[in-house]
């Protein structure tokens, strides 16, 4: 083992410093999501109003990345600050942590799940070619599981 390797609450509390400065670095920056949801560019930039497929077909690639861009950026954000509110849990004990970050910490966890969830699905449809049927869940209520 090293000798400088750092433990317990004073490694927390430097990892979490850490992530709070990229955390903030980033959503200030260029990948942040507002900056990447403002910039856009319309159909129109990349051909007149005549049909040019080729256009159309680049324009369409162009929104696809767009929005996996948006969506990588808040997920990165989200999983940022997940690791953030669990270093400050595992530092104060999570008895002591307040509601609100909390609520905030399975807010944010149950979106992700859901959004790794929706990709999952959405992966097995492409590569089977047929849409999934809703399955029953626990409760016997229909459920979309994927």
């Amino acid at each position: 083992m090293a000798s400088d390797l750092e433990r317990g609450v004073g490694a927390l509390k430097k990892f979490q410093s850490q992530i709070n400065t990229l955390l903030s670095e980033f959503e200030s920056g260029a990948a942040g999501k507002g900056e990447i949801a403002a910039q856009s560019v319309p159909r129109s930039s990349f051909s007149g109003p005549g049909k040019f497929d080729e256009a159309e077909g680049f324009s369409k690639q162009y929104d696809r990345v767009h929005t996996s861009l948006i969506s990588l950026s808040k997920t990165l954000g989200d999983q940022i600050e997940l690791l953030s509110i669990g270093v400050h849990a595992a530092d104060v004990g999570y008895n002591n942590v307040e509601d609100d970050l909390r609520h905030r910490f399975h807010t944010i966890q149950t979106r992700l799940d859901e959004q790794r969830e929706a990709r999952e699905k959405q992966e097995r449809q492409e590569k089977s070619g047929v849409p999934e049927a809703p399955r029953q869940d626990a409760t016997g209520g229909t459920k979309d599981l994927g």
